[in-house]
């Protein structure tokens, strides 16, 4: 039925994906010193570097899900991670999930990281549905994955409380038949 098990490397113009690993730790935690990017992925959470340390160091060994470093296709720097997750075999689903750190947004780097990222699931592994989930603030990122092929399908109705507002999740999604007609 296919797994996680194989770590690609996915090579691009702009970018190129690999297996995040234990070295990639510190470009991690610096990353989670950006309030936009808490923001744009609704991240409460305080992280210590050794929980980092220890999560970059695990990702290798996953079979269950794909943790992938964005990094600049001609320097190699650390330009965010992506990650497709939740794998379901008996329904072929999974998710996605994308962070892009400062440096690199508004440059085409997160468009396509996900473009090489949704190819490579439908074309190596039995998926049938690729789902993410977004906030009503981030329309930016909304009209991206409109372009990628992914459909709205509903909104969780103020799901995410950030600096005393309640914002909505859209649920999105793209199936095989989306995909291999776009």
């Amino acid at each position: 039925m296919g797994s996680f098990a194989d770590k690609p490397t996915i090579r691009g113009t702009l970018v190129t994906l690999r297996p995040i690993v234990a070295a990639d730790a510190d470009a991690m935690f610096a990353g989670l010193d950006d309030p936009e990017a808490k923001r744009l992925t609704g991240t409460h959470r305080e992280f210590t570097r050794e929980v980092i340390e220890q999560w970059a160091a695990s990702r290798i060994e996953q079979d269950d899900r794909l943790d992938l470093a964005i990094t600049d296709a001609h320097t190699g720097a650390w330009a965010g991670e992506l990650a497709i997750n939740d794998w379901d075999p008996d329904n072929r689903s999974c998710g996605i999930r994308i962070a892009v750190d400062a440096a690199y947004r508004d440059r085409g780097v997160g468009t396509e990281a996900m473009r090489l990222a949704i190819d490579y699931v439908f074309e190596s592994l039995p998926i049938h549905r690729l789902s993410l989930e977004v906030f009503s603030f981030n329309p930016r990122a909304i009209a991206v994955y409109r372009k990628l092929g992914f459909m709205q399908e509903g909104v969780l109705r103020d799901a995410l409380l950030w600096d005393g507002e309640f914002h909505d999740t859209i649920l999105m999604s793209i199936l095989r038949p989306d995909w291999e007609t776009r």
